[in-house]
């Protein structure tokens, strides 16, 4: 068992280790590199499988933002046509729109005034009390999003995160899309604005450190732990790796020895650790499974984590965690992006650690499936018509050829 607690050295190399330690003091096992440390990438089928399957809804609702972010909420077939490519959309929108016909109502008027009408796309009353719901549940959650977005900033070196770099994680951490109009100014004890409000050079800083707050997602399972059995169990990571998956000997050895070293929280300060030591690695470890912990999918695209690298000291080849340490994190390449997951939240697959704020998600597929049924039922129908009609034609065909047939070559009837 990877988790068994003991040494993972022998007496005699424990000894040579301790003579070389004498002779070159600078030698010391804990100062090897860690990047020299390679663990070879290996598909994880089911944890792909995870991704590709949620890709209807995301290209729904980047569909769906597009629109609602338009003036009034409408915009010419043609123009959301032409955004296509930015979309991802592999289909035409007309196609993507009797695909899923719960979403919008396709009508027909004028650019100008005295142009041609052409078709125009509007959110659907559907849609539109989805996005009602959508609120109910923002806002029965909102302090768990308050907490979220203290967590954020109080991993960060300086608890201020960059208001751009925030905007661009929201959908991650299902912060809704107002939230630094309309949630940010209500918590002034929590939250304040710094800077103009220019590109790049706004902050969301830190005012009051909540202790509650500042306890991450293992420290709380460890409490759990004691609460439930009355053990005190050290706090740490899960490490399994999945099936037919194998680590070298030296690998195994390193990850053994590296899971016996205390776990650091994410929410202390580690300005005095060495960026390449072990404890760093632990450390960093530590935040990347908080970050997707608090994340809605368990998983965050790996381009995105590395915009955070100066606010939560991430090296330069901070990727490289999610190899090393097989048995916590997966990093899925569906798409064509690097993706971080989180093991422990999947189940065959299957997400099994669930936000409250996934509600949301819920709702839309619920939707989205009303809509697709629809069109199923209606392609049978149109199926059922065509295979109507054509019975039909064939037995008035059938009657013409009895008819036909009632006759001799000289066309007289046949007695």
């Amino acid at each position: 068992m990877l988790f068994k607690t003991y040494s993972i050295y022998t007496t005699r190399t424990k000894h040579l280790l301790h003579r070389k330690s004498l002779i070159n003091p600078a030698f010391n096992l804990h100062t090897r590199p860690i990047s020299s440390l390679k663990v070879v990438w290996r598909r994880d089928p089911q944890l792909d499988h995870a991704i590709e399957r949620d890709k209807p809804y995301k290209i729904c609702s980047k569909v769906v933002k597009e629109v609602l972010n338009e003036p009034g909420q409408v915009i010419p077939l043609r123009y959301l046509e032409n955004r296509r490519e930015r979309l991802r959309l592999n289909v035409r929108i007309s196609t993507f729109l009797n695909k899923n016909p719960a979403l919008f109502d396709v009508y027909h008027d004028r650019i100008k005034p005295k142009s041609e009408p052409v078709r125009f796309v509007r959110v659907s009353h559907r849609l539109r009390n989805f996005l009602e719901e959508e609120k109910r549940i923002v806002l029965e959650n909102e302090g768990w999003i308050v907490s979220k977005l203290c967590k954020l900033l109080m991993m960060a070196k300086d608890k201020v995160l960059s208001v751009d770099k925030l905007v661009h994680v929201k959908r991650e951490f299902g912060f809704p899309n107002d939230f630094l109009v309309n949630l940010v100014p209500n918590y002034p004890n929590y939250f304040r604005i710094i800077g103009p409000p220019e590109e790049g050079k706004s902050f969301l800083e830190l005012v009051e450190w909540n202790p509650e707050f500042a306890k991450s997602v293992i420290e709380q399972r460890a409490e759990d732990e004691f609460r439930l059995t009355g053990i005190r169990v050290r706090p740490n990571f899960y490490y399994k790796l999945p099936p037919g998956f194998f680590l070298r000997k030296e690998m195994r050895e390193w990850i053994r020895d590296w899971l016996e070293l205390d776990y650091i929280s994410p929410y202390v300060d580690v300005s005095h650790l060495d960026q390449a030591s072990q404890e760093m690695e632990k450390r960093t470890v530590g935040v990347f499974h908080e970050l997707l912990s608090l994340s809605l999918f368990k998983r965050i695209p790996v381009p995105i984590l590395g915009k955070f690298s100066d606010e939560y000291r991430f090296s330069n080849a901070f990727s490289s965690v999610f190899t090393r340490h097989s048995g916590i994190f997966y990093m899925s390449l569906k798409g064509g992006i690097k993706t971080a997951m989180l093991r422990e939240a999947y189940k065959d697959g299957e997400l099994i650690q669930r936000d409250p704020l996934l509600e949301i998600k819920d709702k839309f597929v619920q939707l989205l499936e009303e809509g697709w049924q629809e069109r199923q039922e209606e392609l049978r129908s149109q199926r059922e018509e065509v295979k109507k009609n054509r019975v039909m034609v064939a037995l008035g065909d059938g009657d013409t050829d009895g008819q036909e047939s009632s006759r001799d070559l000289d066309g007289q009837e046949v007695n």
